[in-house]
């Protein structure tokens, strides 16, 4: 089969990143960090970006990854909320930020993720990679498969803690990756663990140290790193209603190496405000809208509607909207049979002249092949098309 170009004015989603000089007249603000990324969750784009591929140490940062290894086998049945896994010397031992757990009274996997996430308690996150995978090494090695398989193309991790190793990196790009990852995959963990403003355990209580989640209400997470050579860093999550559109954008801001925890805070706020209040998202097709009807061959029915199984977004800087336009590539012939969800063409999305994305267009419905004459007549039409 052949692609063949049909040209449409429908407005559709992007994941590129597109140069900032067409994005916005205002540039992203300088930051006094390392490194940095901000991502708009509606519609998959990078809004700005500064050396987010530079490896970088993670430092606590890493318990991302702890914490989405542990929802994934909560959600296996490895392993249940108020199970008590044993605490390990190791683990006891653990230096720098810790919830206190003891030995003589394990905590249950739902105490340590609110240690771990809220209180960035190192040993609770040893506790949790050996109840997973047996010992903290081969837990690294999970980590490190699972970071390979959603795309972490420059990360290395080496422990679950975060604790120093020279080989034991990521870059900001990376970690926005894997933070997409926890917020769409385990929505409800997400919701219930990393908003939370502060957490008891052993009647020692400890405040998270996202100081948005005090200074901005609609953050609602994420997490906080610091080592000396890491420096102070903060992913921070933010949800906010886009006016008169009807419907809640989540921007992610990934900020690495700032020089305090007020820094890393301030940075934060100044990236997504930035995100906020210079680009829009627009939502342009709804999940099984469709998009229009294409001819079929051979088949028991002679079109099949084709469209998107989720909603659309395109995020674009304010008042471009309208500039946006797409192109459809169709599959040409396309012929019975079709199955649901089958790619049957490409939509590239182009603001003047450059690509911003490009998206599947799928059928929508599924056609069987046509009965042997009426394959046999699309034989001889086709034949006769060329």
């Amino acid at each position: 089969m052949q692609m063949k170009p049909l040209r449409t004015s429908l407005i559709a989603a992007a994941f590129a990143l597109l140069p900032f000089a067409a994005w916005s007249q205002l540039p992203p603000p300088t930051l006094a960090a390392r490194s940095s990324l901000l991502l708009d969750m509606s519609s998959g784009q990078t809004l700005a970006a500064s050396d987010a591929d530079t490896k970088i140490e993670p430092a606590s940062l890493t318990k991302l990854m702890t914490a989405y290894l542990v929802f994934a086998a909560l959600r296996d049945k490895k392993l249940t909320l108020d199970q008590r896994p044993p605490v390990s010397a190791p683990a006891y031992k653990a230096i720098g930020s810790r919830m206190f757990v003891e030995p003589a009274r394990p905590a249950t996997v739902d105490e340590l993720l609110h240690g771990m996430i809220v209180q960035s308690g190192n040993d609770a996150s040893i506790v949790l990679a050996e109840a997973v995978a047996g010992t903290e090494a081969g837990f690294a090695e999970l980590m490190n498969r699972e970071a390979a398989r959603i795309g972490m193309k420059n990360t290395r991790f080496r422990n679950a803690t975060g604790l120093p190793d020279p080989a034991h990196y990521t870059t900001a790009r990376d970690l926005g990756l894997l933070t997409v990852r926890l917020i769409e995959d385990f929505p409800q963990d997400y919701a219930k663990y990393y908003s939370l403003k502060e957490y008891t355990y052993n009647k020692i209580r400890q405040p998270n140290r996202n100081r948005l989640l005090f200074l901005d209400p609609s953050v609602d997470g994420v997490k906080t790193g610091h080592t000396d050579a890491a420096g102070y860093c903060l992913i921070a999550s933010s949800r906010r209603e886009q006016a008169g559109a009807g419907f809640h954008r989540r921007l992610l801001s990934v900020v690495t190496g700032t020089a305090s925890e007020s820094a890393r805070a301030i940075e934060s706020q100044k990236l997504l405000n930035y995100g906020f209040q210079n680009f829009e998202a627009v939502k342009v097709l709804t999940a099984g809208q469709p998009l229009g009807k294409y001819q079929v061959w051979k088949g028991a029915a002679n079109e099949v509607s084709a469209g998107f199984e989720q909603d659309v977004f395109v995020t674009v800087a304010k008042g471009q909207a309208g500039a946006i336009k797409a192109e459809v590539e169709r599959v040409q012939p396309l012929i019975a049979p079709v199955t649901r969800g089958q790619r049957i063409g490409t939509m590239r999305v182009k603001l003047g002249d450059q690509v911003l994305a490009e998206r599947p267009v799928l059928a929508l419905a599924a056609v069987d092949q046509a009965g042997l004459f009426g394959r046999a007549w699309d034989t001889i039409r086709l034949w006769m098309s060329k």
